[in-house]
């Protein structure tokens, strides 16, 4: 964390000085925004979250309860998503405070007495070490406000307007603000009065019965697996041995899955209600919390659960659906015009809760439409980069109920249907990736280049997110983790290994520093020539030797910015290797050098030689030209 650049700081420096839209912020909903964000769940409040660090963006997000989220229905955070905590500056108080998934337990019919449970096998939560950060369970209302608090503290000081329901919108060919919002007072002495918004765009996060996709013509297509779930959150005295430890627990009488919560005594659990016939018309919902802890203790014989109290609970049938698309453009019509409206979330794809994806898949849709909008409002890039949200996004969510359809069979099955005792517990282990959030892969666009030059960096594919690694920072010597100094303020990252020269020596990362610093082709060169030198660009340079032998004198300008009113200098962009863990030899780096172009929501974009400064330009050129071609 950086302060006092601009004169001393005695405050809480995580409380940024506010600044454009955020001098005098408006209590009252405006009648016009630029970003009008429908839902306060996890994508629409990380989107609000990084459309705060914004000063010139009015970003607005309304929501029909009356207040603050307080008891949230999801609760499993995977490590993918604790590293974007990281990025908006939580991670480590949310880490404090959740419970710690460190293995799972399976548990299956006792072949010498089948109506007896016993416990068949221990499965690490992380057995190929993808991330430094844990598996976490703890209530979506938390994380909802830590995104809250990082919107409050950020420049244009973002609240949530409470008590407004969506009620409809139009979108216009012509006009600064074309999307016109109906909305409905839900509390107050308003309650019942209608009011209308204009904005210049609109992200629906209104969740799986949004509203706003049903005003752009979105459609979900998908499939009932006919099966029920009970799920409660609860306080209860049990022999269960394993109460605290993420279970799987097959039994003659059904399956539970049992999820431990923060605080050491909450725990939820998932009770196979069994299968539900085609015309049953939900009336399984009826099922009473008696019925599901009767249920549950069926399931857990000979173990006993003796509730004390439910915190909350519901009944839900297995649904698999996803939206035909996630934006206001029709199929037929991409790439002829500017989406307008996006949905995220449950909005655009509903599945099981069992694997732990709903509130981490929303999160990263959420981060990728808002860093999008920012930089398209701001005017540092195209409205063609805005086609890109629904191009990524809808293939992420195909590969999640995709997946989820084969854990929530799997999870359903009886324990005689499966090919083979382990069945389950390697599927868990094998696909461990996956649900970590470590799979999605973005293919090549305007913002993800080919992987021609992969070989360079083989542990940062492009297109997967940064995977970060320890280094030493040479002015201070601390050992830190790189990808932790990124944080969720809207700028790409430029990452440059060097090559074997020490610094001060002429080399290739010289070079490159030169051109970087000083050609009207460099990225660098685009940002405005009010703001700090890396306002739009973040770079950084790691030298191949420790931080002893690295001469911070020695080092180019270019990753030494002057920064604040008085220019003073950034000493903390540059880094010398870990010898216990060198990031060369820990990520495939070429001793050669590499520049590692990765993206404001931490996915890699480009890798490329220290000397292929004209490929660099031509990446970042359709980026930074407003004139660009809208393009899917």
């Amino acid at each position: 964390m950086q302060f006092h650049h601009h004169g001393y700081v005695s405050g809480d420096p995580r409380v940024l000085p506010a600044a454009g839209v955020g001098i005098d912020r408006p209590g009252e909903l405006p009648d016009e925004v630029d970003v009008l964000i429908v839902g306060s769940g996890p994508a629409g409040m990380i989107a609000a979250a990084q459309l705060a660090m914004f000063p010139g963006v009015t970003t607005r997000i309304v929501d029909r309860r009356p207040g603050r989220l307080e008891i949230g229905q999801a609760d499993g955070i995977q490590a993918r998503s604790v590293e974007t905590f990281q990025a908006f500056g939580f991670a480590e108080r949310i880490v404090a405070e959740a419970y710690w998934q460190t293995e799972m337990v399976f548990w299956k019919p006792d072949p010498a007495d089948p109506s007896r449970i016993v416990r068949s096998k221990r499965t690490p939560d992380d057995p190929a070490g993808v991330s430094e950060f844990p598996h976490l369970l703890v209530n979506q209302a938390r994380v909802l406000d830590y995104f809250a608090e990082f919107a409050g503290n950020a420049p244009t000081r973002l609240q949530p307007d409470y008590g407004y329901e969506f009620d409809g919108l139009e979108v216009a060919d012509t006009g600064d603000h074309p999307v016109t919002v109906t909305l409905v007072h839900t509390a107050g002495a308003r309650e019942g009065q209608r009011r209308t918004v204009r904005a210049k765009y609109v992200m629906g996060a209104d969740g799986a019965r949004s509203r706003v996709r049903a005003a752009i013509g979105c459609h979900m297509a998908g499939d009932q697996a006919n099966h029920a779930w009970g799920v409660m959150d609860v306080l209860a005295v049990t022999d269960f041995p394993d109460i605290r430890t993420k279970c799987s627990i097959q039994s003659e009488a059904g399956s539970i899955l049992l999820i431990p919560r923060e605080g050491g005594y909450l725990f939820r659990m998932y009770v196979d209600l069994g299968e539900v016939a085609p015309d049953d018309h939900h009336h399984v919902r009826q099922t009473t919390i008696e019925q599901i802890i009767a249920r549950a203790n069926e399931i857990l014989h000979p173990y006993t659960l003796d509730v004390k109290n439910v915190a909350w609970h519901s009944v839900y049938e297995v649904g698999h659906r996803l939206t035909d698309r996630f934006d206001d453009v029709p199929t037929d019509a991409a790439g002829s015009r500017t989406p307008r409206v996006f949905i995220a979330g449950d909005a655009c794809h509903t599945h099981s809760a069992k694997a732990g994806q709903g509130m981490n898949v929303s999160i990263q849709d959420g981060w990728n439409i808002g860093w999008k909008l920012g930089h398209v409002l701001e005017g540092r890039a195209p409205e063609s980069l805005l086609a890109t949200y629904s191009a990524e996004r809808q293939v992420v969510a195909q590969n999640l109920i995709d997946f989820d359809k084969q854990w929530s069979t799997m999870m359903a099955k009886k324990p005689e249907e499966f090919a083979s005792p382990s069945e389950l517990e390697e599927f868990y282990a094998q696909t461990f990736e996956f649900p970590a959030g470590f799979m999605t892969q973005y293919t090549p666009s305007i913002i993800v280049a080919e992987a021609s030059h992969q070989d360079l960096a083989t542990g940062f594919p492009i297109g997967k997110r940064f995977k970060s690694a320890p280094v030493v920072r040479v002015c201070d010597a601390n050992p830190l983790h790189l990808g932790h100094q990124a944080t969720a303020d809207g700028r790409w990252r430029i990452y440059v290994f060097a090559d074997a020269a020490r610094a001060g020596e002429a080399s290739a990362v010289a070079n490159f520093a030169e051109w970087l610093a000083s050609s009207s082709d460099s990225p660098i060169a685009a940002t405005p020539t009010d703001a700090d030198r890396d306002a739009w660009f973040d770079v950084k340079v790691i030298y191949q030797q420790d931080h002893v032998n690295v001469d911070i004198n020695a080092v180019p300008d270019a990753f030494k910015p002057r920064t604040g009113p008085f220019e003073l200098i950034d000493l903390e962009k540059v880094y010398a290797i870990d010898p216990e863990q060198d990031i060369f030899e820990a990520r495939g780096i070429d001793r050669a050098g590499a520049v590692v172009v990765v993206r404001p929501d931490q996915y890699v974009a480009h890798v490329l030689p220290l000397t292929a400064t004209d490929e660099l330009a031509a990446f970042f050129r359709p980026l930074l030209s407003s004139k660009a071609p809208v393009t899917a």
